[in-house]
Order: structure tokens, then C-alpha cells, then sequence
């Protein structure tokens, strides 16, 4: 009955030209296949469930952001002119603190994240789950960002204009763009730098799922559970 399974699974999850490489590794994906669709669904739970552990909580620290090269947040295309000019006046701690502090709120909205992360992976289905396993190194963290990018950025958007009140951004902003904007000859710039901010805050998120999912496909010895190793298994021999 395990092998009739197996046939079946083997052939929905497969094109015509990998159906017999399949067949011909049956037995051995028979010892390290999950026991039913139900674990299958629970490895890739677990999968992303790690991923948000392992590092999206990294970025809620301090620094988690600022001191990470992969996500952190600098000046908007529209303000590299900005920060340019007034290095070159002499202003350069200004900018520096107007870097730090889109930083700063960026990691205070992603605290926000976690609980939209945990309802997306508890509502995936066993479809989604399969298309995922047998997808390609990001399948994971598309999934992810389809599911919650909307919601993530109505939570994140916020927590963004709240955390620059709080630390005095709007603040430094308005000085560091008043400043800029009274240099002679410079075209005048008016950026939204809160949808900006949470924009970048979103893309350091799912780029950190990347790296954590990348990690667990490629390297055996990041599957660090019984569950984790068993499903994977499968995508080894896809």
C-alpha cells in the first residue's frame, strides 16, 4: 500500500521526463519519506517556523539592521545626493544619525512580524507545502512574502511613523533636509520616508528567511530535527 503511495506522489510531483529517474529511486526515498501528508506539511512548518526564529529575531535587535551589511537601510536614491553633500560640508555625524535612526525603526517594527509569520505558515496547505518542497532555493520565502506582505507592511508602516516620533527622527529628518535644501543650486527633495523605510524593512525580512531557507536545502546538517531531515529527504532526491 506504502509503495502505491509513493507511485502516486511520485507522479503528481514530477514532469514526464523524471518519472522513470523517480521509479528508479523509489526504494530508497521509500526509508526516508514522511510517514503521511500531514508530516510533510508539518517538516516545511517547522522549516519556516526556523527561519523566523533564526534570524528575522535577529533584527529586532538593536542593530540588527544597522550593523548588518545584507539589510541595512540606507539613504533613499532620491537622498544619496543629500548625504553626499553634506559630508562634503562638513555634516557628515548628521548624516550618519539620519541613517541610524530609519535603521532604528525599522527594527522596532519587525517585532511586529512574528504573529503574521506564525497565522501564514498555521494556514499553509499540503499543496502549498508540496510546491514548496519541490520548488526552487526562495520557495519558501515567496510563499511568505505573498502571503504577508500586505499585512506586513499595514503593521510595519505604523510602528515606523510611531518609532520616528519617539526617537526625535521626524525630527533630525526635518533638520538634515532643511539643511540640505537651503545649499545653493541643489534641486529641493520632499521624500516619504516612513513608506520608504518600511519598504526596505520588508525586503531585510524576507531576505533573512532567504538565507535561513537556502540553509536548511543546501546543508544536511541544518536540518537540525528528525522531522526536518526526513522531508527534506525528498528534495534531495527530487
Amino acid at each position: 500500500m506504502k509503495k502505491i503511495i509513493l507511485l502516486a506522489f511520485a507522479f503528481s510531483l514530477t514532469s514526464c521526463a523524471q518519472v522513470q529517474q523517480t521509479l528508479n529511486q523509489l526504494p530508497q526515498l521509500a526509508s526516508q519519506l514522511p510517514t503521511s501528508n500531514v508530516d510533510i506539511a508539518s517538516g516545511l512548518k517547522e522549516a519556516l517556523n526556523k527561519g523566523i526564529t533564526q534570524q528575522v529575531s535577529k533584527l529586532t535587535a538593536v542593530d540588527g539592521f544597522y550593523k548588518n551589511e545584507a539589510v541595512k537601510i540606507l539613504m533613499p536614491e532620491e537622498l544619496q545626493k543629500v548625504d553626499a553633500t553634506l559630508r562634503k560640508v562638513g555634516l557628515s555625524s548628521l548624516a550618519d544619525e539620519g541613517i541610524k535612526m530609519l535603521n532604528r525603526a525599522a527594527e522596532d517594527a519587525v517585532k511586529e512580524a512574528t504573529p503574521i509569520f506564525v497565522s501564514a505558515v498555521k494556514n499553509m496547505s499540503f499543496t502549498d507545502a508540496k510546491n514548496i518542497l519541490l520548488g526552487n532555493d526562495s520557495a519558501a520565502t515567496t510563499y511568505l512574502q505573498g502571503s504577508t506582505t500586505t499585512a506586513l507592511y499595514g503593521k510595519f508602516n505604523p510602528v515606523i511613523k510611531s518609532s520616528f516620533e519617539k526617537v526625535g527622527a521626524d525630527v533630525v529628518w526635518k533638520n538634515i533636509i532643511t539643511k540640505y535644501n537651503t545649499i545653493p543650486l541643489v534641486k529641493k527633495v520632499n521624500p516619504d520616508l516612513t513608506d520608504y523605510t518600511t519598504n526596505q524593512a520588508l525586503s531585510g525580512v524576507f531576505k533573512m528567511i532567504a538565507v535561513e531557507e537556502k540553509e536548511i536545502r543546501n546543508n544536511i546538517s541544518a536540518r537540525t530535527t528528525p522531522l526536518l531531515k526526513s522531508v527534506f529527504a525528498l528534495q534531495d532526491g527530487k
